[in-house]
């Protein structure tokens, strides 16, 4: 089953292309229920402190209400929920830009659920982030038209970019040397490997 875990932030939803369908689960995290509305989507649980949303709204959904202080974000709940309810894929719509602690602690979700062997995205509609360790993944040219190979390790070791602008072929990546940055999808896929390392590969458009 595929899950909808909605984060709160700034969201671009006429760009977002990854829609909820018959069979998804929709799970809110706080003010991502503002996010869900926005795109016209029903909600199935609502979780938080709500801390950011401001109040309980009323409808037609599980709530779970947390405390404020906690050792989770609300977005780690709601993913937690997600995969309790039997998720075996997610996409994670939450803001990749405005506060940073939020952005990077809902994009470090994604090396989570790379351990737990669920395939994941988080998105925006301005960008659209994957993790992989030691691995591969093939990117579909679509309305994105950057792509980025981000290392969180010291050194990413033999990345391969193949179908690119800018190719690569078993080339190092260190942390502090982030060469791999704006390249643009030339076919119509790119196909990127990484021999030992983690990384994130970050879809981007300009809005």
């Amino acid at each position: 089953m595929r899950a909808f875990v909605f984060g709160g932030g700034e969201i671009f939803p006429e760009y977002i292309e990854e829609r909820v369908q018959d069979g998804d689960i929709v799970v809110c995290a706080d003010s991502g229920y503002k996010n869900a509305l926005s795109m016209g989507v029903k909600v199935d649980v609502l979780v938080g402190d709500f801390d950011s949303l401001g109040s309980v709204p009323d409808g037609d959904f599980e709530l779970v209400r947390v405390p404020a202080e906690k050792n989770s974000t609300d977005t780690q709940l709601a993913v937690d929920i997600a995969i309790e309810r039997g998720a075996d894929e997610m996409i994670i719509v939450s803001s990749t830009s405005g506060r940073v602690d939020h952005a990077l602690s809902a994009m470090a979700i994604l090396e989570y659920l790379w351990t737990k062997r669920i395939p994941a995205v988080v998105v925006n509609g301005q960008n659209r982030v994957r993790f992989i360790r030691d691995s591969g993944a093939i990117i579909i040219r679509s309305q994105y038209k950057y792509f980025s190979v981000v290392t969180l390790d010291a050194v990413a070791k033999k990345v391969s970019i193949d179908g690119a602008k800018y190719p690569l072929v078993k080339k190092d990546i260190e942390r502090g040397f982030q060469f791999a940055v704006s390249n643009e999808i030339v076919k119509n896929a790119a196909l990127i490997t990484v021999k030992k390392g983690s990384v994130y590969i970050i879809e981007s458009r300009d809005v």
